[in-house]
């Protein structure tokens, strides 16, 4: 569930509250441990009529979250995998692989990053109705 904190013609930005276990807690005031995070969410394919402090409800498809599992951890220790077991197989030393193994994440989160606006249209979610 969000609240809409901006509307346009084409596309709605809505909060929503990344809140954990914890932080609904009577004693999340003596507790580090409490967390609570706002992120936004654009939608740009919508239908109906919304005004800003609407609650309503997103919908994101089960395939877009097996795909950001894929790019944000599968992917990723694949490479770092891979490049240590050739490493230390060309290399012969240890350190020499792992040094290589950790630096290869540098290129591929910095491709992600010059990719985000392909990826941020792959990530579609909807609003399924309001509350």
């Amino acid at each position: 569930m969000g609240v809409i904190r901006e509307v346009s013609e084409n596309k709605l930005i809505v909060v929503i509250v990344n809140a954990s276990a914890c932080s609904a807690c009577h004693a999340k005031g003596a507790c580090l441990a409490s967390d609570m995070k706002e992120k936004e969410i654009e939608i740009n394919h919508f239908s109906g009529e919304y005004h800003i402090g609407q609650h309503v409800n997103i919908v994101g498809h089960t395939s877009q979250g097996y795909k950001a599992a894929f790019y944000g951890y599968l992917l990723p220790f694949l490479l770092v995998f891979i490049t240590l077991i050739l490493g230390v197989s060309l290399s012969q030393s240890d350190a020499l692989a792992g040094i290589l193994s950790l630096a290869i994440l540098i290129p591929y989160f910095t491709i992600l990053y010059f990719f985000r606006n392909k990826l941020k249209r792959t990530f579609e979610f909807e609003i399924s109705a309001t509350i």
